[in-house]
């Protein structure tokens, strides 16, 4: 009988203490922001022709990559996750956080390659969706924006959000950054302006007039580094930066044309330039590799001492700077392009210019220990009258749009990842070499997983895009036709 009635008592379970159900969003958020504002290491700027390889040669340098990853749906299943919590205790903050997340991902998976999962995707727990369709680039363009409209719409009132490493829970600030995102979403589409069911021009002069935006240099998203374990510089001590890294002639040449001392806090002194006693400041002290020679020859030139390394800082110092996922300085190049463009059509394209390097000098001035004294207002007033610098030299709007993507470039050491590379492929700005018919890539190929895993939906994208079976790298999607 004690066996009877004991089988009938309602019996306390015990959970996993290691695997819980249930947890504030907050924990999730924390990490969510730090993977994603961390430095995009190195791959970028090949590819941009800020730095060359010596000891080998670089895929990404020589234009000869093939597949890029989905790694970004892991990131995405986190925000799905943070998202799913926030809609269990009703805050609306932390989804609002989470469409903007989930824009920028998707976003970023667009650009990289074309066509990607998007309606069907992250819905394997919901729905049993293992094998997602492939939305178009363009449906997830559209869907992008509809998120970061609904982001701005949530984020409203006074929820404290906690677990921000960045704006520390301000919401109004995340409510700038979705909107300043915004902008630059639609300005990646300009070559679809006259699209009229996009209404790209319309769009952005709205923001623009009626929404809060990152409007001053604190309000730029970036993330502090400190020193403490896990929390350091992304660079700091990265054995990427060793024998085989040097700066490039393109990215160095552009700033000592222009006088630009920024130089003096991303790239070396020459081994030369070191030992026969150059100044710091003397721009003879610095030179690059050319980004199109054979390896082995910039290594021989290198190796007598002729080619700069990347300033020691960035693997040095622990908290060598902060890194902006968007900045107060690339907003007002947004801005300056928008201006050019008629988008805003009252405004002034020099005003967001002249804003946007002093702005980064300020960046500088904040960050570049033991350099500060190179950007100071002063010098960047004094910058800002150079002849390939001053506003006022460029006549049309060609050369108004190559002076702001030119600047736009030298904010981007570091900072960015692949946003200079695909402000290239849009505008032509700046000028990258290459050889012969090696023109820059459009895109990646898809990965292999997709063949094995989602073959019917990955094939059917490919041939929807491109009008055949070839997955290639240099196939044109949706947003550069």
């Amino acid at each position: 009988m004690v066996v009877v009635f004991s089988s009938c008592e309602d019996l306390d379970i015990n959970n996993n203490p290691n695997n819980v159900s249930e947890t504030h969003p907050d924990l999730l958020l924390t990490n969510i922001i730090t993977t994603a504002f961390q430095v995009q290491r190195t791959g970028g700027m090949y590819a941009s022709r800020m730095i060359v390889q010596t000891d080998g040669e670089s895929t990404s340098q020589f234009y000869k990559w093939d597949r890029a990853s989905f790694d970004d749906y892991n990131n995405l299943r986190q925000v799905t996750k943070m998202m799913e919590e926030a809609e269990r205790i009703s805050d609306d903050s932390y989804l609002g956080i989470g469409y903007f997340f989930r824009a920028y991902y998707f976003y970023n998976l667009a650009l990289t390659f074309g066509d990607v999962p998007y309606a069907e995707a992250l819905k394997g727990e919901t729905e049993n969706i293992y094998q997602p369709t492939y939305s178009t680039q363009e449906d997830v363009f559209v869907g992008i924006l509809s998120e970061l409209e609904q982001a701005n719409s949530l984020l409203e009132g006074t929820n404290i959000i906690t677990g921000d490493p960045v704006f520390n829970g301000d919401v109004s600030k995340w409510k700038k950054l979705v909107n300043s995102f915004r902008l630059k979403v639609l300005l990646t589409l300009s070559k679809k302006e006259g699209n009229s069911s996009l209404a790209l021009k319309s769009q952005f002069a709205s923001i623009y007039n009626s929404e809060s935006i990152i409007a001053a240099p604190e309000e730029s998203a970036r993330l502090e580094f400190v020193d403490v374990v896990d929390s350091r510089y992304t660079e700091f001590n990265s054995s990427g930066y060793g024998s085989g890294l040097y700066m490039a002639s393109t990215f160095v040449d552009l700033l000592k044309e222009r006088k630009d001392a920024r130089l003096f806090a991303i790239a070396g002194q020459t081994k030369n330039a070191k030992e026969a006693g150059l100044a710091i400041n003397n721009f003879d002290a610095y030179a690059g590799g050319n980004p199109i020679a054979a390896y082995n020859d910039v290594n021989l030139v290198a190796a007598a001492g002729k080619v700069s390394k990347v300033n020691d800082r960035y693997t040095s110092d622990p908290t060598a700077e902060a890194h902006n996922l968007l900045s107060y300085s690339e907003v007002q190049f947004i801005l300056a392009e928008a201006a050019v463009k008629g988008w805003i059509a009252t405004a002034s394209a020099e005003f967001f210019y002249k804003n946007g390097i002093k702005a980064n000098f300020q960046f500088y001035n904040t960050y570049a220990k033991g350099y500060e004294d190179y950007y100071t207002t002063t010098e960047a007033d004094l910058y800002l009258l150079g002849d390939k610098v001053n506003f006022a030299n460029a006549t049309t709007d060609d050369e108004k749009l190559a002076f702001i993507i030119t600047q736009k470039y030298l904010t981007s050491f570091l900072q960015g990842g692949w946003r200079m590379y695909f402000d290239h492929l849009r505008t032509g700005y700046p000028e990258f070499p290459y050889l012969g018919s090696d023109t820059p890539p459009t895109r990646w190929i898809y990965p292999l997983d997709e063949y094995n895993n989602n073959s019917l939906n990955v094939t059917e994208a490919i041939t929807r895009q491109f009008g055949t079976s070839n997955d290639g790298i240099r196939a044109l999607t949706w947003w550069l036709k």
